[in-house]
């Protein structure tokens, strides 16, 4: 800077990018008071201005780094923005920082004006900036919402495509377990599972049931007797399940515990049948 006393000009003004008028405030916008001539009082020293000329030019060098965060943030995310246009225009603030930087150059009194210069473009790029940061966090905030929307709707569907598949499969397994064959196999299953009875046992198993239902889940005595093991009254077996009418596996559940209570084994019950023609 070019040294003054009580900032007059003792150096003509000749240089082209000197003049004060190049470097002035646009008129709708009022000049940060940290920079002005009038904050610095009529006579502002020279470490005051060279101050205010640094202070400046760390703001606007801040802003331009704001600006190319913003930008850089957009482009990776490649969301669409409510904005629209998400071009900043650092131009004028990426000229008045040159301004700045060769501030030393001028007579000091022109400083303060390129010091307002650079606050004003400064605060317009700031504000575009936070513009278009608000715009960019409302995008992302609605692709959250929307991703996490489809992950629910996902994994709804996903669930509810396992329940018709276990469905399909409870289904499936009871129109197997309601036959004959497929009760005998569930039955001797069961038997070996949770009493420990061999094929010994599910031999007289199979005979009693034979004899009493044929192992039909539909069979019907008048006397009432239900089901494969003819429990009576039939609705004993709702204790085991209340599908216990149409479920054979709750009938044979039933029956295996009648059993083991009353008899200890299928061939005690047995012998109990063939010389009583009841269990």
């Amino acid at each position: 800077m070019v040294a003054t006393t009580g900032l007059a000009v003792a150096a003509p003004l000749s240089l082209p990018d000197a003049s004060a008028s190049a470097f002035s405030a646009p008129a709708d916008t009022a000049a940060p008071a940290a920079v002005t001539v009038a904050a610095l009082g009529s006579t502002p020293t020279l470490q005051a201005v060279s101050e205010s000329a640094d202070t400046a030019q760390a703001q606007a060098q801040d802003a331009l780094a704001s600006a190319s965060a913003v930008q850089a943030d957009i482009a990776s995310t490649g969301l669409p923005l409510s904005i629209g246009d998400t071009s900043v225009d650092t131009a004028a603030l990426d000229d008045a920082v040159e301004r700045l930087a060769t501030s030393e150059l001028l007579p000091t009194v022109l400083v303060p004006a390129l010091s307002q210069n650079a606050a004003t473009e400064t605060r317009r790029v700031a504000q575009r900036v936070g513009a278009l940061r608000a715009s960019l966090d409302e995008a992302v905030a609605a692709k959250a919402a929307a991703d996490a929307a489809a992950e629910a709707q996902r994994q709804a569907e996903a669930a509810a495509a396992a329940e018709a598949q276990r469905q399909a499969e409870a289904a499936e397994a009871l129109a197997r377990v309601n036959t004959p064959d497929g009760a005998k196999a569930y039955a001797a299953q069961l038997a070996a599972e949770k009493y420990g009875w061999g094929d010994d046992q599910f031999s007289c198993l199979s005979s009693l049931w034979t004899k009493e239902s044929g192992w039909n889940y539909q069979a019907y005595n008048p006397s009432g007797a239900t089901g494969i093991p003819q429990s009576l009254p039939g609705d004993k077996m709702a204790t085991f399940g209340a599908d216990w009418q149409t479920n054979a596996a709750t009938q044979i559940a039933w029956g295996l515990d009648y059993i083991s209570r009353g008899y200890g084994t299928p061939c005690s019950a047995w012998g109990h049948s063939q010389a009583t023609n009841w269990y």
